[in-house]
């Protein structure tokens, strides 16, 4: 049986205090943790920007945003892997109508 996939986006804020290999280990474990459950068709890393409040006493932090495809089960599993990972000061998936 054929899985029905559907288009998510998701922001997540890395903390830079850790160092900016810290940071580059924590983008590279999350694009390709949706590369193997789902479809990549845009990684966009926006940089440091300043936060719009302090998160954790950080007036800073590292924003990326992935676009992809995968099956309905999966963004649940996402969020919870953002929640238990030190260094997502933030993060959200939204489900994009199309």
């Amino acid at each position: 049986m054929e899985k029905i996939c559907s288009s998510y986006e998701t922001i997540f804020v890395v903390d830079l205090q850790p160092g900016e290999e810290a940071v580059k280990a924590v983008v590279e474990k999350f694009t390709s943790l949706i590369a193997e459950n789902g479809t990549i068709s845009e990684v966009n890393e926006w940089g440091k920007r300043k936060l719009a409040y302090p998160i954790n006493d950080q007036p800073e932090g590292y924003y990326v945003l992935v676009k992809f495809t995968s099956p309905a089960e999966f963004p649940a599993e996402l969020e919870r892997i953002y929640k238990i990972t030190d260094g997502i000061m933030r993060s959200i998936v939204v489900k994009v109508e199309e």
